[in-house]
């Protein structure tokens, strides 16, 4: 027989727990969910030592791993190297991250992007473009030298990813009207981020398809009792908004007020990963910009959050522990709530009859034991 059971692990679907249960995998794919005694006898089964079985992590910003760098390797070797370094970690699909930067680095990214899945990179289901459409003001630490306008050739160009998906950041307050209509209108996700957009102005932004929010609360207008900002207008609404939860972008009573509006089906953790994640690296450049880590963090020499030294485990268990959620929400703004924001959450996210069989076995302390995409051990 071609199936296997995963037997001796609690199971959280993605919506439901299960105990003494085995999950059925064949050719990839999740085939059921039966109880542990009914698993016939001459089907391959494979024991979990406990702890708890959850649908593969999906991250939709990852700027990079295992000493990789996105904008420094815009190849299919640089996201073979960055995927791997994230998959040790629980990520089974990921969008790697490009950073603002010229028009020819992002075409070659794209190019990247289409190569690594056409060539079946595993974990590999499209590009998020950050920038460089972004306010000045907001820079963090990209390099705002590289920033430049929307128009109809740049947006041509945003949307020439032929296999996967394409995530957009921007800053609605400086895009064209009808630029994020077009965007949408060619199957691009778009979200705000690095932007001084007021409330007004993400109304407008999302009336013409904006769906997201990138990295809540950092690079971004506050909520205030008469400027809601890009804050207010998220708590305001239905938009999907990544959060960073290594406890240091954002304070944990914020990250529980977050979650108070949100909740698991609008809130979904993103690492903003840089080169240290899977690396034993403690420093790199962003362009001309030296970045060190400490203390678990990155920064500039001014200071300044450079992403972050944060792998999806971990923002699971900061999850649990800082936003003080259960374990079976945190799993879903881990895997279901990212994967149907980008559009993939019919195949990926969830464990369910017909979908891939990626997966991530946790102990009970939640450290990773085991990772497998689309049915493969990794």
């Amino acid at each position: 027989m071609t199936e296997t059971a995963l037997v001796g692990a609690r199971i959280f679907a993605g919506e439901t727990w299960y105990d003494g249960h085995a999950l059925v995998l064949s050719h990839g794919r999740i085939e059921m969910l039966l109880r542990a005694q009914d698993v016939p006898d001459n089907m391959a089964v494979q024991t979990l030592d406990g702890g708890v079985l959850l649908p593969g992590f999906v991250d939709t910003q990852v700027n990079g791993g295992g000493g990789v760098l996105f904008n420094d390797a815009p190849t299919v070797d640089g996201i073979i190297s960055i995927a791997e370094a994230h998959r040790k970690f629980g990520t089974t699909a990921m969008l790697p991250t490009l950073i603002s930067d010229d028009l020819d680095v992002i075409a070659k990214a794209i190019g990247a992007v289409d190569d690594a899945i056409r060539a079946g990179v595993p974990g590999i289901v499209g590009i998020h473009i950050e920038g460089p459409f972004l306010n000045p003001r907001k820079h963090g630490i990209h390099d705002a030298g590289k920033f430049r306008a929307l128009d109809a050739d740049t947006i041509a160009l945003l949307l020439s990813l032929k296999n996967g998906r394409t995530l957009v950041t921007l800053a609605p307050e400086l895009a064209p009207e009808g630029a994020i209509a077009a965007l949408v209108k060619g199957g691009a996700i778009v979200a705000a981020g690095h932007t001084l957009a007021t409330y007004d102005d993400m109304r407008r932004a999302i009336g013409e398809g904006l769906s997201g929010v990138t990295h809540l609360f950092n690079a971004m207008t506050q909520m205030e009792s008469r400027a809601p900002g890009v804050v207010g207008a998220s708590m305001d609404s239905g938009l999907i908004c990544g959060i960073i939860a290594d406890g240091h972008h954002v304070h944990p009573a914020s990250l529980r007020a977050a979650y108070r509006a949100k909740g698991r089906k609008e809130l979904m953790l993103v690492t903003d990963a840089m080169p240290p994640v899977g690396s034993d690296i403690t420093s790199f450049t962003v362009g001309e910009t030296a970045v060190t880590a400490r203390e678990g963090m990155l920064r500039s020499d001014d200071g300044t959050l450079a992403g972050s030294d944060l792998d999806m485990t971990s923002a699971l268990r900061n999850c649990v522990a800082l936003m003080q959620v259960d374990l079976g929400s945190a799993s879903q703004m881990a895997s279901a709530t990212p994967a149907d924001f980008i559009g993939i959450g019919n195949a990926y996210g969830r464990i369910s009859e017909g979908y891939r069989a990626d997966l991530v076995h946790l102990d009970d302390a939640l450290n990773i034991q085991n990772v497998w995409i689309a049915g493969d051990l990794a």
